[in-house]
């Protein structure tokens, strides 16, 4: 063996040695007290002691940080979920459905913050069909749509949905949130889409979490799935 294996081996050897006979430290405390460590925070030496001590306040230090993060998540998340809560009853307090594309797109600006909304909605029935809300949607539009089953974040790229915005020119980053009658995950029965535009770039980042997005997408489609075509007129159709 070379010197290093032979360093290696005593070294696990002297560690086995001391795991296993605790009481060495009883025997001979004076050792605990002589050993010297370098400090975390510069080249001087320290005692195992105060390196222990040093050890324990960054751990300590550490777990404060995480705690405050969690702490910072769940009254964000509770903010949101409030918001949520307060949009729903809007929507819910609305009696004539003429009506509920404007509550749903304001409110959702006015609550959320968000500086432009669109909404854009097809298949509809006739007493709806006329509305600015159901104007200037491509088959290309409805398709992407479909394609959807999530809501899209990113930047603005130039796709149709940001031309509905009042000011698509000023919007940086944007998210695409797809009106399905049924469940989010599948690309059938989409009628529509829910637009939000920022001018600042990571508000609708690539890389945020989409899951209350996903909620609000869902408590749209179900409010506004009430001014649908009815099954036998799409099959109709």
């Amino acid at each position: 063996m070379n010197s290093m294996t032979d360093n290696a081996v005593t070294e696990e050897a002297i560690a086995d040695y001391l795991q296993q006979t605790p009481e060495f430290f009883e025997r001979h405390a004076e050792m605990l007290t002589g050993v010297q460590l370098i400090s975390g925070h510069g080249p001087r030496a320290v005692s195992l002691q105060e390196r222990q001590a040093q050890m324990l306040r960054e751990k300590i230090k550490g777990l404060e940080h995480r705690i405050m993060d969690m702490v910072r998540h769940g009254s964000e998340n509770t903010s949101i979920a409030n918001k949520i809560h307060q949009w729903t009853c809007a929507m819910s307090k609305v009696q004539d459905l003429r009506e509920l594309p404007h509550v749903v797109t304001a409110s959702l600006q006015h609550i959320f913050e968000v500086p432009q909304v669109a909404l854009r909605l097809w298949n509809v029935s006739g007493a709806h069909s006329g509305s600015i809300y159901t104007m200037g949607v491509s088959e290309d539009a409805k398709a992407f749509a479909a394609s959807l089953t999530m809501p899209f974040c990113g930047p603005n790229m130039g796709f149709e949905p940001a031309d509905w915005l009042a000011q698509p020119d000023a919007i940086q980053s944007m998210a695409l949130l797809p009106l399905h009658d049924g469940a989010m995950e599948s690309t059938a029965n989409v009628f529509g889409m829910l637009v939000l535009g920022s001018p600042d770039a990571a508000r609708f980042d690539a890389t945020m979490g989409t899951e209350f997005l996903s909620r609000i997408a869902q408590l749209a489609s179900a409010s506004l799935s009430r001014m649908r075509l009815s099954p036998l007129s799409l099959a109709r159709g």
